[in-house]
């Protein structure tokens, strides 16, 4: 069934009239049959800008989420690209199994995770989650279905990790699976009283398994880049409760909260954010600071309020993020923060990370190795105008924006921040007809 919708990422900017078309779960032949317009794939729309738009034909995929295949040996699942990390999570966690990597959302699909290479607070260990991609089924501009792996189709399967779903639309996934030995995390938080803190804590605990910071972005003086630092371990379960020690895998049932209304947009200032921040810090900093808590509490605390993006009004927000690389990462954050802090339009949820050692083969993926800082600002031309100074530290630090976040950033600093990587990108997508098949708003953009 075909019908026109109106159309917005996670950010809710831009909105965009589009044609889509829902795939029921069929054969690939009428996959491919949609595929005569051209058009781009869309699972659960979490990619916060235009990634997964394009007004002449949108293909919703989420009918096609039907687990194939898992081996309990290996914890290899073979599973639809429709199929979600919820899903997952709900289906595997109580057998033993998590995600390997996974963002700060379960509501994002294989697909998607494949199509953004999606990261998590384990990059600095495992890297992200084409790393952990055996193999996949990829339905190509010519109507075929090609099997992608290292062994097979290796320029493909390189060029579609990260390829923001532009070298053709994801029919299967297959990916491993990690075992944990519960479903709860061991939390220690190291409060730091400023960005080189934060670096520090970061650099001394590289052999953890999870680490995350919250960063205080209106800080200033002494204060710049406050941190709560947010250590994570696998619980065993001899460290859980009674209650909970004779079944790792059971967590309570969280309550979700709805965001009914958009907030009005005099409630997000630099006074209110502040305020927030400050308590937040503090709040963070008091004892105790560690402890253990359930999966969905630490990976995703944000689910829990369903419908959240209209904490920043109906005009919707930009999330920005942007990865530098080791050497210059400290001055080029500072410079960030302290003119973040200078235009009083700060965020909520501000997260400093440290990556590991990026994949350079795979043309589009986001990660290298050094820090990423992630912040959402309310949209208007101010924040605008912000984003584009940021650009210009980013890019001159030798760093790069995350396309599945991105919302506006210009051609020019897209390709100074891929470098050559986005010719090659290009260069095979002309050679396999994904070029005139292929598009979205994003590609449009920025020239893909």
């Amino acid at each position: 069934m075909t019908q026109e919708t109106l159309l917005e990422g996670w950010g809710r900017w831009p909105k965009r009239r589009c044609r889509v078309e829902r795939l029921d779960p069929t054969t690939a032949h009428e996959h491919a049959q949609a595929l005569k317009a051209g058009a781009i794939a869309r699972g659960m729309g979490r990619s916060y800008g235009d990634a997964s738009m394009h007004p002449p034909l949108t293909l919703d995929a989420l009918g096609r989420n039907r687990f194939i295949e898992f081996d309990d040996e290996t914890g290899l699942l073979v599973a639809e690209a429709g199929v979600t990390l919820a899903e997952i999570i709900q289906t595997f966690l109580p057998k033993g199994w998590f995600p390997t990597v996974t963002p700060g959302t379960k509501f994002v699909t294989l697909g998607g995770a494949v199509a953004g290479d999606v990261h998590g607070k384990n990059h600095h260990r495992v890297g992200s989650f084409g790393d952990h991609v055996a193999w996949f089924d990829l339905l190509c501009a010519d109507g075929k279905v090609r099997r992608c792996s290292t062994q097979s189709n290796q320029d493909l399967f390189l060029a579609t990790i990260g390829g923001a779903g532009l070298t053709g639309h994801l029919l299967v996934v297959a990916c491993h699976l990690k075992k944990v030995p519960s479903a709860w995390i061991r939390q220690r938080t190291l409060p730091a009283e400023n960005l080189d803190a934060a670096i520090q804590s970061f650099e001394a605990n590289l052999n953890a398994t999870y680490s995350v910071a919250w960063i205080d972005c209106l800080a200033r003086g002494d204060q710049l880049g406050r941190s709560l630092v947010l250590l994570g371990e696998h619980a065993q379960p001899e460290e859980l409760d009674t209650k909970h020690r004779s079944d790792p895998f059971s967590v309570p049932a969280r309550r979700k909260k709805t965001m009914p209304f958009d907030a009005p947009s005099w409630s997000l200032n630099r006074w209110s954010l502040r305020a927030f921040n400050a308590l937040y810090y503090r709040k963070g900093s008091a004892p105790p600071l560690e402890r253990v808590i359930d999966y969905d509490r630490y990976f995703y605390p944000l689910d829990a309020i369903l419908r959240w993006n209209r904490l920043y009004g109906a005009r919707g927000f930009s999330q920005y993020q942007t990865a530098i690389p080791l050497e210059n990462a400290r001055d080029a954050l500072a410079e960030q923060l302290e003119l973040i802090a200078q235009s009083g339009l700060g965020s909520f949820l501000a997260v400093l990370k440290r990556f590991g050692p990026g994949s350079p083969q795979r043309p589009l993926s986001f990660p290298i190795e050094g820090y990423t800082l992630a912040l959402d600002f309310p949209m208007s031309s101010a924040a605008l105008t912000l984003m584009d100074q940021l650009d210009e530290i980013t890019v001159s630090a030798g760093g790069r924006t995350y396309l599945m976040k991105d919302s506006r950033m210009s051609q020019k600093t897209f390709e100074a921040g891929y470098g050559g990587a986005v010719d090659a990108f290009r260069a095979l997508r002309s050679d396999i007809g994904a070029d005139r098949m292929f598009a979205s708003l994003m590609s449009r953009r920025l020239g893909l």
